[in-house]
């Protein structure tokens, strides 16, 4: 498709993007769950919702364990995320980082 066709199927240069032969390529944003409080027994209590993440940021989820057992987790956005594992304070912090849409929702 030359440039005159794709003008008069896409008439807004904001439109081109979606088209796979455009000049500008799409953009793609990765999105996240959101919750900053949830216990394993009920459904997330504090900023449940979405985010999306930003250059070097992938989807992260917070898990803390007391004796073995899932106490809290926590879901976002975070720039350079990594998977590590610690034990502080009798407790375990498992952070996991994917980088597909909504990959940190896996309560």
């Amino acid at each position: 498709m030359n440039k005159s066709q794709r003008d008069r199927f896409f008439p807004s240069p904001f439109l081109t993007w979606f088209h796979p032969g455009s000049e500008s390529p799409a953009v793609s944003t990765l999105r996240c769950i959101t919750c900053y409080l949830r216990t394993p027994s009920d459904h997330c209590r504090r900023g449940y919702g979405f985010c999306t993440a930003e250059q070097d940021a992938k989807c992260m989820m917070l898990t803390i364990y007391r004796q073995g057992i899932p106490e809290l987790f926590y879901t976002d956005c975070q720039r350079f995320c990594r998977d590590l594992i610690y034990r502080f304070n009798n407790r375990t912090y498992v952070h996991n980082c994917c980088d597909f849409d909504y990959c940190n929702f896996k309560f």
